[in-house]
């Protein structure tokens, strides 16, 4: 009952119980009856504050027919909260606090059906109260009085904080983490402080949610990733030990690998876009009828099935039944639903990755995301594959692409190691400047000299790609590379040389600004991240060694890649270009030409 004029204390009658009803009223008179072996025991009354002699008054004769509980804080009441409850007394101390746990008890019926967990912990993660979800994990029906933890099956605990409710408990502040059940489901829960109204904090209303579906996408995201850099995850020495046969069917038999244990796929078909005709030939078939892969498409939006328009459009096609699309042209044997992505390698098309089912609808959005991330990882592979396709054809030919390989960046040693001592000898000891001189020239003789008699003993049509491209603006073009990584600096020989440039490499920023100050370039190509400057630092000590004539500069860097927005400060300065690995052969060759023509040539020293 309750005062009106001038309240002296509250008292909370539960029909039945917070659990099943989650009902309360204020006033009245804590009734005195239960159903006749209804529950064992005595019932309970529960006294808040300083409220037993005012419980002893109401329940005046029948007093000795109850239990009564003591507690001090409205919070306390939940650990004890059950069937056998009959009231609960708020003595005047307390009445404030316990409009709120009335508040909190009338939206009990909305806290038990959210779809995350909800407990109130004590400072020994003991649960007070618990919501209907955090008891269906639990698979009880009750979970006041237990371990959190245990509730869940003692789950490891994955961060970003390891114990988030001691450092939620001695901080005052909400504290988050993630937990791995054994059964492998993933919960993430945020931990809030209750303040007390005497100060500090004793206990924590934690909220649970199920992240299993978000943590699994994610993992499989990461292993799609990794996937994607093993397809063409191979050495430079593994690479030159095999035919351009045995590097793409170790490709498609990669592809074919992640495809069917990591996405899940047994259908796969592969096309490739022939830039010049616009078809699209079979690079991978599994599971498609031989008809089918031998179909000829092309790619356009009409008439060419889903294939077609996918690799006309760009665009992604989900076909959810294969009997009521127009589009789809028959492709595996029984196949009532697909999915075609596009192969994208810097926005263009060169080819379609296709896979089927027999289900009607048996693609979802997430399969769709996932087949969309590992295509462009394929298409960098093949790209990748592509680019150190300068095959052999003969043995004379091999011979001379071993030679030439293995002597190109021994020599180039060779010229960073005289340069630096030149740089030392330069305006005192002219004689020892002059020998390094001729060193200089007769370690760039050596690499000439082997790059035409390769040309002598393997004849182009020998080969099944010619050892030259046709870019007359390029032939006898300077050309310095700075880069760290070795296999960089040797690929740039590879590729640069079969258009005919003489290509000289360095593997740091300071090398190649002495190379510069001996020696008459085209153009540097530079990568952004190099040991000892970033791009733009490096392009600003360029412009010190040649003031008058600066020398043109491309810098190498991977899409999206740019510390300290050095891209962008660059371009400011001047920067001739950029270019984003992996970059196909035509597109260095063609950044490389546009930069050297539009630049005037250098005067050559003598």
């Amino acid at each position: 009952m309750e005062d009106s004029s001038s309240p002296r204390f509250l008292v909370v009658r539960i029909l039945p119980n917070p659990y099943n009803s989650g009902c309360c009223t204020k006033g009245g008179q804590i009734a005195r009856e239960r159903s006749a072996g209804a529950l064992p025991g005595k019932p309970k009354i529960v006294c808040v504050g300083r409220s037993r002699q005012i419980a002893d008054r109401l329940l005046g004769d029948a007093a000795g027919s109850y239990e009564v509980v003591l507690v001090e804080t409205p919070l306390d009441v939940l650990g004890h909260l059950g069937p056998e409850v009959e009231g609960v007394v708020f003595g005047q101390d307390v009445i404030q606090q316990a409009g709120d746990f009335g508040t909190f008890l009338l939206h009990d019926q909305i806290i038990q059906s959210l779809p995350d967990g909800v407990v109130l912990l004590n400072s020994e993660n003991r649960v007070l109260w618990g919501n209907a979800r955090i008891c269906q994990w639990a698979g009880r029906e009750q979970v006041a009085g237990e371990n959190f933890y245990s509730l869940l099956g003692s789950p490891e605990i994955l961060g970003p904080d390891f114990c988030p409710f001691h450092s939620a408990l001695a901080t005052g502040q909400a504290s988050s983490s993630t937990l791995r059940s054994e059964t492998g489901r993933y919960y993430q829960l945020h931990a809030v402080p209750v303040h007390e109204p005497q100060g500090g904090w004793r206990h924590l209303i934690v909220t649970v949610r199920d992240v299993t579906a978000e943590m699994l996408q994610q993992q499989k995201l990461a292993a799609i990733h990794q996937a994607g850099i093993e397809l063409a995850n191979l050495t430079p020495d593994e690479l030159l030990g095999m035919s351009v046969d045995e590097r793409v069917e170790l490709l498609k038999s990669n592809i074919l690998h992640f495809t069917k244990d990591l996405l899940n796929f047994d259908v796969v078909e592969i096309r490739l876009l022939d830039q010049k005709t616009g078809r699209l030939e079979p690079l991978l078939a599994e599971g498609m009828e031989p008809e089918a892969v031998e179909r000829v498409l092309f790619a356009q939006p009409q008439n060419n099935g889903v294939t077609g328009f996918v690799a006309a459009t760009g665009k992604s096609y989900l076909c959810e039944d294969t009997q009521e699309d127009p589009l789809y042209l028959p492709g595996a044997r029984g196949a009532r639903s697909s999915l075609t992505v596009p192969l994208l390698l810097h926005d263009e098309v060169i080819g379609t990755f296709n896979v089927e089912s027999p289900r009607p609808g048996a693609f979802t959005e997430s399969d769709l995301q996932f087949l969309e991330i590992f295509a462009r990882d394929v298409a960098v592979a093949l790209n990748t594959f592509e680019l150190l396709q300068a095959e052999r054809a003969g043995t004379a030919a091999a011979s001379v692409e071993a030679i030439h390989s293995a002597v190109a960046l021994p020599v180039d040693e060779i010229l960073n190691d005289a340069v630096h001592v030149m740089e030392r000898y330069i305006g005192h000891e002219p004689e020892v400047v002059q020998r390094l001189q001729r060193i200089l020239r007769n370690a760039r003789d050596i690499k000439q000299v082997i790059q035409k008699v390769g040309q002598k003993l393997a004849p182009a049509e020998a080969l099944p790609h010619p050892p030259e491209v046709s870019r007359p603006a390029l032939r006898g073009r300077r050309m310095l590379l700075v880069d760290e990584d070795a296999s960089v600096r040797e690929a740039a020989h590879a590729l640069l040389e079969r258009a005919g440039c003489i290509v000289e490499t360095a593997p740091s920023g300071s090398l190649a600004l002495m190379m510069a100050r001996t020696s008459d370039y085209d153009v540097v190509i530079a990568d952004i991240r190099l040991p000892d400057f970033s791009g733009y630092e490096f392009m600003l000590e360029l412009q010190k060694v040649m003031p008058v004539e600066p020398l043109p500069l491309i810098l190498m860097t991977g899409f999206g890649y740019d510390p300290g927005h050095s891209i962008v400060k660059a371009r400011q300065a001047g920067l001739k270009a950029v270019l984003y690995k992996p970059f196909r052969l035509d597109q260095l060759l063609s950044t490389v030409e546009e930069v050297v023509t539009s630049t005037p040539r250098p005067v050559r020293q003598a």
